[in-house]
């Protein structure tokens, strides 16, 4: 399933030579349901299945043989260059030999148990909360938060304090493996820093129902006595889906966030930065006004829009953190005011080649209309790849009837003087010489891959998040090809 190891170096050493300063990831905390990163059950917490077990070696918490058997991924549907992460092989396989390591430094034979007891202390903050609920939940497997005994659900001291008695085991191990993470992830970011790479972050706007972040900050969320959800996030039609996306997060009560100043957010945001470099803050259009849709609704048609914080939560950001770089994801149905928020805040918004065919001149996707303050896609994680869109082979819902389908890669082709042999190089020359001061290329893109490789498709609830790139994907003629196309258009900067 990949990890944070020596593959995900390689990767860097990869995006050096090809004169690439930027990796930007999806979220990598824990997934949840579908494996969706998106629908974590903490925001503050890493992924266990990312820590990396070839570097448990190096630090003698494992011995080469007590590794699980290398798998390549493939799938018996799938092509034999295709590869998928298998994630329900791959967890309970790495649980067993991270358990064997966390027993050895938990029985004093190694040098990382000060380290590790020095980061628990130091994150304590969120680490107790995001441990306990973890081992509660595994000591009530499927049950809800929301159905747990009335003190527990509620977070009376006295049943939390003899919860974590109970279950001081399973807490000390959930802390072990955010522990791994920390310092594995630590280690990957100080490699890039020192090959001029940097590394942006996704911070979803809601966390999911099903979180630590959730059942410990319950009365910033709009729910009932018992914790279930009045309102669930979503948007509206749109371009991805007819019947809009109802995303089954609850809802933000903004005033009670504004009496302390935002602080759960600001925490969050001072967690991702230092990790990452800079973040893609998703869904600014959330911040402005939200789209709630009662609890006992089947689609997100029947949603409302509520106002948002707007400005006052950055302001309040920056007053704590200081300047904060940040991405905004201003997709959707952006009104004059979400661009006026955009705008007062300082921060870039993202523009999508593939958003671009509409027919109008002034489609702000449109790379001569791009502003220099912008970070240009050719597309996103919730896009098919760029030949997918020009070789369709699903169904046609999300993107119109054949001939406008047929149209829109007719205006593209013209665009940019294309004659279809290598439509997804063309594209990827339109964003970089564009005015953007960033450019982001998804690396299906870059490999040139169709539709099997998208990585989600927005509204479905299986079937995503587990492409996988060959290990023969970052050969030296990429690089080489990368590195020009960056050259030429001015995007190669001298480092110090």
């Amino acid at each position: 399933m990949g990890d944070l190891g020596s593959s995900a170096h390689r990767f860097v050493d990869f995006l050096a030579r090809a004169g690439q300063q930027i990796w930007q990831m999806l979220p990598v905390s824990p997934p949840g349901r579908g494996h969706s990163p998106y629908d974590t059950i903490s925001t503050f917490a890493g992924s266990p299945g990312l820590i990396g077990l070839d570097s448990l070696v190096r630090d003698g918490l494992l011995r080469t043989r007590e590794l699980p058997p290398n798998d390549d991924g493939r799938t018996g549907r799938s092509p034999a260059s295709e590869l998928r992460a298998d994630f329900v092989r791959a967890i309970p396989l790495k649980r067993e030999a991270l358990r064997l390591a966390f027993d050895r430094v938990r029985a004093g034979s190694n040098a990382l148990r000060d380290s590790w007891e020095e980061y628990r202390e130091r994150e304590r903050g969120w680490l107790d909360d995001f441990a306990l609920f973890v081992a509660l939940s595994k000591n009530q497997p499927g049950r809800s938060w929301t159905r747990w005994d009335s003190d527990l659900r509620r977070r009376r001291p006295d049943a939390v304090e003899s919860a974590r008695h109970a279950l001081t085991d399973e807490i000390a191990f959930q802390q072990f493996l955010q522990f791994l993470f920390d310092r594995q992830f630590g280690e990957l970011r100080r490699f890039a820093r020192e090959r001029g790479v940097y590394l942006v972050g996704d911070v979803p706007i809601y966390p999911a129902l099903e979180s630590a972040d959730v059942w410990a900050n319950a009365h910033l969320f709009d729910l009932t006595s018992r914790g279930r959800p009045r309102t669930l996030s979503g948007v509206p039609p749109d371009l991805f889906s007819r019947i809009g996306q109802l995303w089954g997060n609850p809802t933000y009560l903004w005033k009670r966030m504004e009496e302390d100043g935002y602080r759960w957010w600001v925490e969050r945001l001072r967690a991702s930065l230092r990790r990452f470099d800079s973040v893609r803050l998703d869904h600014l259009i959330g911040f402005h006004h939200s789209w709630c849709v009662p609890a006992s609704a089947r689609t997100a048609r029947r949603g409302r829009w509520r106002p948002g914080p707007g400005l006052a939560i950055f302001q309040a950001i920056e007053h704590a953190l200081g300047p904060v770089p940040l991405i905004l994801e201003d997709l959707g149905l952006v009104t004059p005011e979400v661009e006026a928020l955009r705008d007062a805040s300082g921060h870039p918004g993202m523009r999508v080649l593939q958003f671009a065919w509409d027919g109008s001149l002034d489609n702000p996707h449109l790379p001569h209309n791009y502003p220099a303050a912008c970070v240009a896609y050719t597309g996103t994680h919730d896009n098919t790849t760029l030949q997918g869109w020009y070789r369709p082979t699903r169904s046609r819902r999300e993107r119109g009837t054949a001939r406008q389908i047929r149209t829109e890669r007719e205006r593209a082709l013209r665009y940019a003087r294309s004659d279809g042999r290598e439509f997804h190089w063309d594209m990827i020359r339109l964003v970089f010489a564009s005015r953007a001061n960033t450019v982001i290329v998804p690396m299906q893109d870059l490999l040139g891959l169709g539709e099997s490789a998208r990585m989600n498709v927005p509204g479905t609830p299986r079937g995503n998040w587990t492409w996988r790139m060959r290990p023969t994907a970052l050969a030296p003629d990429l690089a080489s090809r990368l590195h020009e196309m960056t050259r030429t258009y001015g995007r190669i900067v001298a480092r110090s």
